[in-house]
């Protein structure tokens, strides 16, 4: 057995140690995310924990671990006698990012069923985290059939278990633990709630304390054994303590001072619901216990509030995570009649109205009107960038506020990266169907196995009570989730697109397509036209966040080269099929479909259009034509390239304009 990395001994991340040692003490707090950049010690930090918890006492030969005090009177393996008691340590139970539904919730008994042909539960590991952790390493990675049921198991405390023939249900209360890298996408907002407690975890840039990390790791490399033995008195003594903190722990008074607090700072940072004010008060009553008072004070109220409420706070993906400290001490100040001062925090407040991302200022919008040059269409002939307020470029228009759009999917099945966009053949999902193994068996369709082998057992000789099963019965289950997709946004910048102030909308729209990419785990691309040429604002990346900001500071001016912000595209595209050819593209058009400059501006982009047809390349055009009356360039442009056309009020998700619309290529028309 591996050596686990002594827990005293990781350096620095004060916090995320501090909120795992409360959970510890009081397991009802929730759990703990750990939020940051990669190779920061989470996983370390997170493993070293299970060395500490103090061991249970559990059921003998009982599979779900329950309590000898207390046993679940519903266990499969009961109904419990009394005595049988035996003592282990606490369950560490690692839920990979790729498991499967029948490892997290557990099945039929596959091996018993075909050889004894009795039906028998075989438990999966949420039996195993009960009482325990559960550790999700890349939890924002967690397939949404794994989350799905992992948010019933948190919220009911029991896992149910209804499949091939199979009635359970069992206790599955854990501690859950996760980790995360924010540059790969978020969680879903239901499952982050769940959470407790979360805390952003960076490197030191202490040169002293990055030597002393070093230090360490290379000693415990060399001899993990002896490095450990070297913090034996350390982890005793924390572990003394977290036993010391339980028995206090329902002596702690949490006085109506403190509760008013609590409420109060819930409500100024205008948090959803009530579950963060319970989650504050069983942190801050954890911390007074871990300190060895019978008192809640202002300082525990305060620390609790900094652990409880970032990811809680409403605020867009694209912003910064945290609290305005001041904020807090002022309201705990006002509720509280502390003083609650604490140590300084750089504060990290909120993007103020019109604030960009980080909540830095956006510049205001050029003036623009029917006489402005820069308005008309063919103003800034040749493109080039030129100082604001000249005649072929405008400031950058601050963007409107975003919104939740309307679902834009690639249409068919696809083989791509897991995601939440567009229909998929996965490894994890539902089950769809059954099929032949084309190689080795991976994922066996039970049910499909017997129904195959039942019509030759007599023939076999079948004589017992198990089922004669040879090769050919095997089945593989086909299943179906959703995959995520490279999303090429192609945004028109020209002049008429700056006419009657429309581009603050239009990068609404965009940046609000952008978030629904962020929440998909989409690769985003940008790229952008104007004047004579088209250029990549951003290549495809997996950085949302940063085609966000580029499409802030997306100047506007000149004219239509549609054509070239098509070819452009086309050939984006062609190189990411090389990279990743799995992964389908989506092309979204932003435009009004106006084509003008050069030789026959519209006849090229009709051809250009033609080539993501000829292809079967799902694309979408928003159409931003707006004012009394349109010409209807901007559908026509949609046929072209074989897709759909929305405009900007069919966008939003709650738009009377019709139901979600699904972009369709090429083989509708057909």
């Amino acid at each position: 057995m591996n050596t686990p990395y002594p827990f005293t001994a990781i350096v620095g991340q004060d916090d995320l140690r501090l909120a795992l040692l409360l959970n510890a003490v009081a397991p009802n707090i929730g759990g703990v995310l750990a939020r940051g950049e990669k190779g920061t010690a989470k996983s370390t930090t997170v493993r070293a924990l299970s060395t500490l918890l103090p061991e249970l006492e559990v059921v003998a030969g009982c599979r779900f671990a329950c309590d000898p005090g207390a046993p679940d009177p519903g266990c499969p393996d009961g109904p419990h006698r009394a005595g049988g008691s035996v003592t282990r340590p606490s369950s560490m139970v690692e839920l990979p990012v790729g498991a499967s539904e029948d490892r997290l919730i557990g099945a039929l008994d596959i091996e018993r069923a075909l050889t004894e042909g009795v039906k028998a539960f075989e438990p999966g590991l949420l039996a195993s985290a009960n009482r325990g952790i559960l550790y999700v390493d890349e939890v924002n990675l967690l397939h949404d059939h794994l989350i799905d049921v992992l948010l019933d198991a948190a919220a009911m405390g029991a896992s149910y278990v209804e499949r091939e023939g199979v009635s359970v249900r069992h206790a599955a209360r854990f501690l859950l633990v996760g980790t995360m890298n924010p540059e790969e996408g978020e969680l879903r907002p239901q499952l982050l709630d769940r959470f407790g407690l979360t805390v952003e975890v960076a490197a030191s840039r202490e040169p002293d304390q990055r030597v002393e990390v070093v230090r360490r790791r290379l000693a415990y490399d060399d001899d993990p054994a002896g490095f450990a033995a070297r913090w034996a008195d350390e982890e005793a003594a924390v572990r003394a303590r977290i036993v010391a903190a339980r028995e206090l722990l329902p002596s702690v008074r949490l006085g109506d001072g403190a509760l008013r607090q609590i409420a109060a700072t819930c409500a100024a940072f205008e948090v959803d619901g009530m579950r963060a004010d319970i989650v504050m008060a069983r942190t801050a009553t954890a911390l007074a216990a871990w300190a060895g008072r019978t008192e809640v004070l202002a300082e525990d109220v305060r620390q609790a509030a900094l652990l409880a409420l970032p990811h809680r706070r409403r605020r867009n993906p694209f912003d910064a995570p945290g609290i305005d400290e001041d904020k807090l001490d002022e309201t705990l100040e006002e509720f509280g009649g502390q003083d609650g001062q604490g140590e300084d925090g750089d504060d990290d407040p909120d993007p103020g109205p019109g604030g960009g991302p980080g909540g830095q200022p956006e510049p205001d919008d050029a003036p623009q009107g029917d006489g402005d040059a820069a308005a008309r269409p063919d103003a800034g002939e040749g493109g080039e960038p030129q100082p604001a307020g000249g005649a072929g470029e405008q400031s950058p228009a601050r963007s409107a506020e975003p919104f939740r759009t309307k679902v834009l999917s690639v249409p068919g099945l696809g083989e791509g990266a897991a995601g939440r966009r567009s229909r998929a053949r996965t490894e994890h999902g539902r089950t769809t169907g059954a099929r032949r193994p084309r190689g080795a068996l991976t994922k066996l369709h039970l049910a499909a196995t017997v129904q195959a082998a039942a019509p030759h057992q007599r023939a076999r000789g079948r004589s017992g009570p198990g089922l004669v099963v040879r090769r050919d019965d095997l089945r593989q289950a086909v299943r179906e989730g959703h995959e995520s997709n490279l999303v090429l946004f192609v945004v028109d910048a020209s002049g008429s697109m700056a006419a009657r102030q429309r581009m603050s909308a239009v990068k609404g729209a965009v940046l609000s397509l952008l978030l629904d990419a962020y929440q998909r785990r989409d690769k985003v691309g940008l790229v952008t036209f104007r004047g004579s040429a088209a250029d990549v604002a951003l290549p495809p990346t997996s950085s949302v966040d940063a085609a966000a900001v580029r499409l802030e500071s997306l100047p506007t001016g000149g004219r239509t080269p549609l054509a070239a912000g098509l070819l452009r595209a086309h050939e984006v595209l062609r190189v990411e099929r090389l990279r990743d050819p799995a992964r389908r593209p989506l092309v979204v058009v932003v435009t009004d479909g106006r084509a003008t400059g050069g030789p026959e501006p519209v006849a090229l982009a009709t051809r250009a259009a033609r080539l993501f047809a000829a292809e079967g390349t799902a694309s979408v055009v928003v159409d931003c034509e707006s004012g009394p009356v349109r010409l209807g360039l901007a559908g026509q442009l949609a046929g072209e390239l074989g897709g759909t056309a929305v405009t900007l009020d069919e966008l939003r998700a709650d738009s009377i304009a019709g139901l979600v619309k699904d972009v369709q290529g090429s083989r509708r028309a057909a």
